[in-house]
């Protein structure tokens, strides 16, 4: 193919998960970007309920429509104590990835800039004036990239920063007794046994007899399949259920990581999503901190869009690092070389601390004073000896 057969764009995004496809549905929603030409790549044509996302919310927001489920209590356990968490002004939410995939592609399909292709990139090239773009099938250029194809070894071939993995089973079941509460979600039951591990189940209960049950883990290395569903067969029979029907299965693994992904953008190419580190490092949680940095670049990406964007404009002015980022990387380092601390280290954080303000330090929206008010709830030890570790290592 010669280069005159080369389609060109204003902006192609590399994989289609959650980043890009927030960031491409607020350039539809801000009206800006309707003379820009982009094209969304991705081997995964999106046709499958292959995730769910949940996160906590204090009043409604564009992703309100596909909402399936709202809750306004948490209970938190372990085996010690439970504790029922009232969550208002927040309530817990919950998305079918499917519901989400539906719900983009329903209003981009109706623009003539945006085009979507179900192909596999095998090759990024970035030159002096454009990024060239190869699939197994096509040959594409553009002026500026988003990438989210995660590239494990960026972060596993390090050392400096610890990765964890936030890995998970989960089973859809539908029970012939009533053993769910429908208005309480099960944020973290640590009364599950250890063995070394930051173990903990978490339900997300859609009647009295149906829930998402998922055996979670905060570890290095990932399990075998059947312990995971081991483990949930067990505490179901402790929940009361004995005879259920398994609706359906999910897994997945994210990388719980401080590494400064964002240390790989460049003048045109801008990393995002799990591949620019927009997860929260130390929870996992990925879809409100997506929804936060989508937004923000919405209005990076806006400032810079004069007819004639200055020479010296580049992708790398948009990452900021933050306290936050600082205060999770003590939290991995912690577990990272203290695994079976994280039960203490939560059980301590939500036993007699506020709720309200837990969600909104792990949002990121405290401020210095809150976050001492969160901080100091945790065993002071083993974050002053993670503080000299990082500090002087």
């Amino acid at each position: 193919m010669n280069s005159s057969q080369i389609k060109h764009f204003d902006y192609i995004f590399t994989g289609t998960g959650l980043a890009s496809l927030m960031t491409v549905y607020k350039m539809v929603l801000s009206g800006k970007f309707s003379d820009k030409s982009i094209l969304l790549l991705d081997q995964d044509s999106k046709k499958t309920n292959d995730r769910t996302w949940c996160f906590w919310e204090k009043e409604d927001s564009i992703w309100n429509p596909i909402i399936s489920k709202k809750w306004d209590l948490a209970l938190f356990a372990n085996k010690n104590f439970k504790r029922d968490l009232q969550l208002k002004p927040y309530t817990y939410n919950k998305i079918n990835g499917l519901d989400f995939y539906n719900f983009v592609f329903d209003a981009i399909s109706n623009q003539p800039n945006i085009t979507f292709l179900n192909e596999k990139v095998t090759d990024i090239n970035e030159l002096e004036t454009h990024v060239f773009v190869g699939t197994e099938q096509n040959r594409y250029t553009c002026n500026y990239l988003f990438n989210s194809i995660y590239t494990k070894a960026f972060a596993e071939s390090q050392t400096k920063y610890p990765v964890l993995q936030q890995h998970f089973v989960g089973w859809f079941v539908k029970s012939e007794s009533e053993v769910f509460n429908p208005e309480e979600v099960i944020f973290m039951d640590f009364s599950v046994e250890q063995k070394g591990n930051t173990r903990f189940m978490y339900v997300l209960p859609t009647s009295k007899t149906e829930a998402l049950v998922e055996y979670t883990l905060f570890s290095e290395k990932l399990l075998p399949t059947e312990e995971y569903e081991n483990e949930i067969q067990i505490y179901l029979q402790k929940l009361g259920t004995h005879q259920f029907e398994i609706i359906e299965k999910e897994q997945g693994s994210i990388p719980m990581t401080s590494y400064p992904f964002w240390k790989k953008n460049t003048k045109r190419v801008l990393n995002i999503g799990t591949a620019g580190g927009w997860t929260k490092a130390s929870t996992g949680y990925t879809f409100k901190n997506s929804d936060k940095k989508s937004s923000e670049l919405i209005k990076f990406l806006s400032d810079n869009s004069s007819p004639k964007i200055p020479e010296s404009f580049s992708m790398k002015a948009f990452h900021k690092k933050s306290r936050f980022w600082f205060y999770d990387l003590l939290l991995l380092d912690i577990l990272y070389r203290h695994n079976e601390l994280g039960r203490s280290i939560f059980s301590s954080l939500f036993k007699k601390g506020n709720p309200q303000l837990i969600f909104k330090f792990l949002d990121e929206e405290t401020n210095l004073f809150e976050d001492l008010q969160v901080i100091l709830k945790c065993p002071k030890l083993p974050f002053i000896k993670a503080l000299f570790r990082v500090l002087f290592s």
